[in-house]
């Protein structure tokens, strides 16, 4: 999915964010935290909304979390613990995709298909939406949500304080089994405003459509049977090509003057030497006769 490639935010010192990530890779960051949650047996608390969920962790979990791109630090007065809030991607990712933590609701531990009825009942487009979220993870991109940007999500090539985002990801959702929800950015215009949107804030717009085989979403199973399709899609502008085609040409016409310009050298060169020639042989023949 690499386009123009990533915009390192620039650190302080003359620091190389692009060396910094490089040395501490997203997948090695998200396996160290997968370890850690896993071997604490931790427990996230759903809100009464259903669309997120309250982490408990201890400081070094949180630093992880940070570093991986899960959640959002809640204030809080306890030295030796932190609250992290989950959106209910991030914490489904964790219990499904991750497996290092549980879910629980007014103290009741969930099981995976209770959990996803609760998700799904708080937002109908919940399926898709974290088919996307969790496709995208997988090849160790961070995502986080793209509200401000008019997108569904961003997705950025390490953590957001290293580089800015390079996609504004929007879910499109194909198939009977998604009902009404089918049909985005058909419209021309619907298209145009989330190019516009996109490019206005130097990202690419990465559409990600998920089909499905006429599996049902009323489990976590269906989750296999969905098809994630991606397209990058830019907007074509006539101008710009024409400016780029201008340049091309007084390129050429640069290269083509250069030639000509060795050529009319090298022909005065030869014109010199043969017309030095001539009148040397002159001399000869007339001094012969002298």
């Amino acid at each position: 999915m690499d386009m123009a490639g990533p915009r390192w935010k620039k650190g302080k010192d003359g620091k190389d964010f692009a060396a910094l990530a490089a040395a501490h890779p997203m997948s090695s960051i998200v396996a160290e935290l997968q370890s850690s949650l896993k071997g604490s047996k931790l427990v996230a608390t759903l809100s009464c909304r259903g669309r997120d969920a309250t982490l408990g962790v201890n400081l070094q979990q949180a630093a992880l979390l940070n570093r991986a791109a899960f959640g959002r630090a809640l204030d809080n007065a306890e030295a030796e613990k932190q609250w992290i809030q989950l959106g209910a991607e991030e914490v489904f990712y964790l219990y499904h995709g991750l497996k290092c933590i549980s879910v629980s609701e007014s103290k009741k531990l969930l099981s995976e298909g209770e959990l996803w009825d609760h998700l799904c009942s708080a937002s109908e487009s919940f399926p898709e939406m974290y088919k996307a979220y969790s496709h995208l993870r997988s090849k160790n991109w961070v995502v986080r949500s793209g509200l401000q940007y008019g997108a569904d999500f961003v997705a950025y090539r390490h953590h957001p304080a290293l580089v800015h985002s390079e996609f504004a990801v929007v879910v499109v959702p194909e198939g009977a089994e998604f009902g009404g929800r089918c049909g985005r950015l058909n419209v021309w215009s619907d298209l145009l405003c989330a190019l516009r949107a996109s490019g206005s804030v130097a990202k690419a717009l990465l559409v990600l459509t998920i089909s499905s085989s006429n599996c049902g979403l009323s489990s976590p199973d269906c989750l296999e049977q969905l098809v994630v399709h991606e397209r990058t899609i830019t907007r074509w502008i006539a101008q710009q090509c024409r400016e780029q085609r201008s340049e091309l040409c007084r390129e050429e016409a640069e290269k083509e003057e250069q030639y000509h310009a060795r050529e009319t050298v090298a022909f005065n060169y030869l014109g010199v030497i043969l017309g030095f020639t001539v009148l040397s042989s002159l001399l000869v023949y007339t001094l012969r006769f002298l």
